[in-house]
């Protein structure tokens, strides 16, 4: 009996290794999807034409008695750079807040492709970029900086304005760029009691952390958080005329996640938008934390916005919010490739000695190359509208001009007057593209295509009528522990040019896809690229891929926000077909990137869950020491006491009382920090079973921890002791020693004046040193 309780003794723990190493390899594979599993790096990178040259601002006495550590530069290249040395700015003010240990040299990207703008224009209108150094300062490790840096800022705008005094279009407010932890900075600037909100108009931020920290590591920084938006939901009406943009990195920016980069929805609803990178016009790339400020794609596109916006009365930022948000709009959700025109014309005549072509079929196709002759083919819509609900355009001439028009006075030859439905079109990366519903639009006889002469360039238009039930398909998702075993499928025998695969079910973070998609074609010639769209309706998350046709693409589908409440709007892969060709649309659950989307929302969670098994396993230990003598060893006893519902019902527990305003005012009086499983419920990112996975998660982690301990301790004792062998043991007799006294006044004083992590990391370091002796 003895010996068969010894090998099942033997067993457990063989058991136990095999089944916290198995959870532990799950682990690694969330954290290898979040760190490695992404798309390429889509980003071109933005060059300086000339030398940089940063411009050391003179501050006031006071300021930089306050703030020794902290300056303000100008940004300058070449003849721009020599003639701003004498700091007779004529330009518009932008400031640039650098974020956790960010430099103040990384506004050079923008101020550079900002100064080529100019150049272009011929200097009518340009920017003068200033940018902060913040000593590279640690602030999303540590908080307490976050106050002083909010105002410094604060008397850098009073500066950079007082630099504008008696100019004839002296700005009266200054427009921020914040990289991170900068761009919260930027939002704290209105919760100052001093501070006028008029200072800022526009507000651009880019990778920063909103909603909540990433790791909250310690008091100062939640509860500068809490104080920033609390202030940004309660004065949501005065702050309409401040327009702000967050831009989010998407899955490349793996230390910010995007969902943390979206504003509080609660803030302002008409003067706010956040985008990730991944759906910006032009741009259509996912980028890393640090290449966000020099991509050149998105740099791009903000230097674009920032010209657009200015008012040729003031020659400064328009102090118009509704064309500030739909300059925005315009460069960073829907472009329709056209030049930004506030107020465009609602009808224009089309001239020109141009030939005009009835088209009466239901579809259409033209290819022109190098044709001297301008055409206008026209579509009567009256044979059209008892037969199809909507008219599809796709034209591969990526510039700038109108291209497609309603007519609403026409005689039998030509159209008179026409409206410019160019505006209603939408760029992609191969082709600008336009659906219309014909009931939207009754006052319309024809829809007008023009084709301008060319000279060398070869493109294509495509136009057809469909019904939209006709071409939406429903493909509900697999189910999340399938585990890749089973797919959903649907074939497209594609006549049309456009398909709307609607993924049913697809509203939560923990659910995560791959998508692959099969085109084959009848046919071999060459065809036009195929666009494959994800399209997220409730944020502007969308993600782009262009294919070659015939091809096996895959796409991987999951959220960076979950589906809001009252919201039954659903996700759609759009696909931007050939007309001859066969699409198969294969889906599939993603194991490893479910566990990466546990790991990217819940990864600072998971220390607590690990803290708390090493606690359970101590306790058992103590116990065993104190029943018995002997202390049991830490694996064998983490088996044993480390158990879920030691610790899930209390978790559970808390976070239901959480819902009571007497329960979190009792909390907040006891200066508790609030329960991280609230905290992500608080944010849609806590889901059934999360808890108990983190739990098994952290056992794995604290076993094998533990084993990788114990045999390092073991390792470096021997090697220790080959080293340096005492003759004799030292025996400590004294708990207190003058030794000791010095030791611990020195490291209380560390504590106080630096980082208690540091003296605790020392006293860690001291001990292991004294176990290894």
């Amino acid at each position: 009996l003895g010996g068969a309780m010894g090998r099942a003794g033997r067993r457990l723990p063989a058991v136990a290794a095999l089944f916290y190493g198995a959870l532990a390899a799950l682990v690694l594979l969330g954290v290898r999807d979040v760190l490695f599993l992404y798309e390429e790096n889509r980003c071109s990178m933005t060059y300086m034409y000339e030398y940089p040259e940063y411009l050391k601002i003179k501050l006031p006495k006071k300021t930089a008695r306050r703030y020794p550590t902290y300056e303000l530069y100008l940004y300058g290249e070449g003849n721009y750079a020599k003639e701003n040395k004498n700091l007779l700015l004529t330009g518009i003010p932008v400031l640039f807040l650098p974020g956790n240990a960010g430099s103040y040299k990384q506004v050079r990207s923008l101020g550079s492709i900002a100064l080529r703008k100019a150049e272009d224009v011929d200097f009518k209108y340009h920017f003068n970029f200033f940018s902060v150094n913040f000593n590279e300062e640690l602030v999303a490790l540590y908080g307490g900086s976050l106050q002083r840096q909010t105002k410094f800022v604060h008397e850098c705008i009073k500066v950079i304005l007082k630099l504008y005094r008696d100019r004839e279009f002296a700005p009266r407010s200054v427009a921020i760029v914040g990289h991170s932890m900068g761009g919260l900075v930027a939002r704290a600037l209105l919760t100052l009691k001093n501070f006028k909100p008029e200072l800022i108009n526009l507000l651009i931020t880019q990778a920063t952390p909103h909603v909540a920290p990433v790791m909250p590591l310690d008091q100062y920084l939640t509860d500068f958080y809490t104080a920033v938006n609390n202030y940004w939901i309660l004065k949501a009406q005065d702050l309409r005329n401040l327009t702000t943009l967050s831009v989010a990195g998407g899955f490349r920016d793996y230390q910010v996640r995007s969902g943390l980069a979206f504003l509080p929805r609660l803030s302002q609803h008409d003067s706010a938008l956040s985008v990730v990178s991944s759906a910006v016009p032009r741009a259509w790339a996912s980028t890393d934390h640090l290449s966000i400020v020099w991509c050149k794609e998105l740099i791009l596109a903000t230097i674009r916005a920032f010209f657009d916006l200015i008012d040729e009365n003031t020659r400064q930022i328009t102090e118009d919010p509704k064309k500030r948000m739909s300059v925005l709009n315009h460069h960073f959700v829907r472009h329709p490739a056209k030049i930004f025109e506030e107020n465009p014309e609602a009808s224009t005549e089309l001239t020109g000695a141009f030939m005009w072509i009835t088209v009466k079929a239901s579809k259409w196709t033209y290819s022109v190359y190098n044709d001297s002759d301008g055409k206008y083919f026209t579509f009567p819509l009256a044979s059209h509208r008892k037969s199809y609900s909507h008219v599809y355009c796709e034209n591969s001439m990526l510039d700038t001009r109108s291209w497609i028009y309603g007519c609403m006075n026409s005689n039998s030859s030509r159209c008179l007057e026409a409206t410019d439905l160019s505006w209603r079109a939408e760029l992609l990366p191969t082709t600008k593209v336009v659906i219309l519903k014909l009931q939207d639009y009754p006052s319309l006889s024809h829809i007008v295509i023009q084709v301008s002469p060319t000279a060398g360039n070869k493109y294509n238009l495509d136009c057809e009528f469909f019904k939209e039930d006709s071409r939406t398909v429903q493909l509900p998702v697999t189910h999340l522990f399938s585990f890749g075993l089973s797919s959903s499928k649907i074939l497209l025998n594609s006549t049309g040019l456009l398909y709307n695969v609607q993924l049913q079910h697809f509203n939560q973070i923990y659910q995560a896809f791959n998508i692959y998609i099969e085109s084959c074609c009848q046919s071999v010639k060459e065809r036009k690229p195929s666009v494959y769209r994800l399209h997220i309706p409730w944020s502007h998350e969308d993600s782009i891929i262009v294919a070659k046709v015939p091809s096996f693409t895959e796409i991987s589908a999951k959220l960076h926000i979950a589906q809001p409440q009252n919201d039954n709007r659903v996700p759609e892969l759009n696909i931007y077909s050939s007309s001859d060709c066969q699409y198969e649309v294969i889906l599939k659950t993603s194991l490893v990137q479910i566990l990466g989307q546990i790991i990217r929302f819940h990864a600072g969670a998971l220390p607590v869950y690990i803290v708390s098994n090493i606690l359970l396993t101590y306790g058992g230990q103590l116990s065993t020491l104190i029943s018995t003598g002997q202390c049991s060893d830490f694996s064998i006893e983490l088996v044993r006491t480390a158990k879920p519902y030691k610790v899930e019902p209390l978790v559970s527990i808390v976070v239901f009382l959480q819902g009571f305003n007497w329960f979190r005012e009792i909390r907040e009086s006891l200066s508790l920090t609030e329960v991280d499983a609230a905290v992500l419920s608080s944010q849609d990112a806590w889901f059934p079973l999360v808890s108990l996975m983190l739990f098994l998660f952290g056992t794995g982690i604290a076993y094998w921890s533990g084993v990788f301990f114990s045999t390092s301790l073991r390792l470096f004792s021997s090697l220790w002791l080959t080293l340096i062998r005492p003759p004799v043991l030292q025996k400590h007799n004294k708990l207190i020693t003058p030794r000791t006294l010095c030791g611990v006044l020195s490291l209380a004083l560390l504590s106080w004046t630096t980082c208690g992590a540091l003296a605790v990391f020392i006293i860690y370091l001291q001990y292991l040193v004294q176990v290894l002796k």
